[in-house]
């Protein structure tokens, strides 16, 4: 039976999820009985733990490791520096600085999701679990980012100012290095605080579930109501709530294809690929639509009185 914070279903069913590398160095070091074909063999073992169906480690069945979402990866990077630099450049937007903190964790967490979901770093390795624990690190501080853009937007504190950086630079870096700390005890087991896993095979971790599975899901439905009060009712407009609501259109399709699909796809395609890179594409969309959301709530012709009532 299944209990809240058991990660089995996901690491079983789900390719390419990166959490799971955790558990592999987990059982790996602890219960390597529990690991079963295609996991028992780390030097072939793909991204999972007795994953239903997963991408091989690099050169074993020919296997081009998780090529796919390495190209996606990759591009997603270079829009995100394009759209640093034009966030860079829109000096007088309001929420500039913060916003942009949001687009450099994005786009940090590409490069680590390459690698930690890439197939071409041996499952149960020192190097794969810190990356990984340094990964889910970077998600939950994203995630807070995108909360934090949304509480800057309703002008609460004035943007970029210390009032508004300090407790939005303290709170990223809180989420950052909580969230990175289970992951390695998860992964390493350095006390028995978050780790191992009892039983074994269950994969449980409470509170690494929380923050890499249900503190994003949450984050995006509270940026989403509050960015519908500030445009709706502080700005009283309609035409940049489209861009939110295609933003999180994008944002489930992302995890619906992530979940659900891809599976689908790694059988269809006999592993060589699969829907991670369709997420990966979907995420990075979700948030190029946020920048030109952003960038319609900043224009000059919004009036300030409008944005800032009496």
């Amino acid at each position: 039976m299944t209990h809240f914070g058991d990660f089995e279903p996901l690491c079983r069913q789900v390719p390419s999820y990166p959490w799971c590398n955790l558990f592999y160095r987990q059982l790996h070091t602890h219960n390597a009985s529990v690991l079963t074909p295609p996991s028992a063999d780390a030097g072939s073992a793909p991204v999972g733990v007795n994953p239903e169906c997963g991408i091989p480690l690099v050169g074993h069945d020919g296997s081009l490791a998780n090529i796919a979402n390495i190209i996606a990866s990759a591009l997603s990077i270079l829009l995100l520096l394009l759209l640093i630099f034009w966030t860079t450049r829109r000096r007088a937007a309001v929420g500039r600085v913060e916003f942009r903190i949001f687009l450099v964790l994005y786009l940090l967490t590409l490069p680590f999701q390459l690698i930690d979901t890439g197939a071409f770093l041996q499952q149960g390795s020192t190097a794969l679990t810190a990356i990984t624990a340094i990964h889910a690190g970077l998600v939950a501080a994203t995630f807070w980012a995108l909360v934090g853009n949304a509480i800057v937007s309703t002008q609460v504190v004035e943007d970029g100012t210390l009032s508004s950086l300090v407790p939005f630079n303290f709170f990223t870096l809180a989420f950052f290095v909580a969230t990175t700390y289970i992951s390695l005890d998860v992964g390493f087991t350095f006390t028995t605080v978050f780790g191992p896993s009892n039983p074994p095979a269950d994969l449980h971790s409470t509170p690494l579930f929380v923050l890499t599975s249900i503190w994003p899901g949450a984050a995006a439905i509270i940026y989403f109501l509050i960015m519908t009060y500030v445009v709706l009712a502080m700005l009283n407009e309609v035409r940049p709530m489209w861009y939110y609501v295609l933003a999180a259109v994008l944002f489930v399709l992302s995890q619906l294809d992530f979940f659900l699909l891809s599976k689908v796809i790694c059988r269809g395609a006999s592993q060589k690929v699969d829907g991670s890179f369709v997420a990966t594409v979907l995420e990075t969309a979700a948030v190029t639509v946020l920048y030109f959301a952003w960038r319609s709530i900043t224009e000059e012709s919004w009036e300030d009185d409008m944005y800032y009532p009496r």
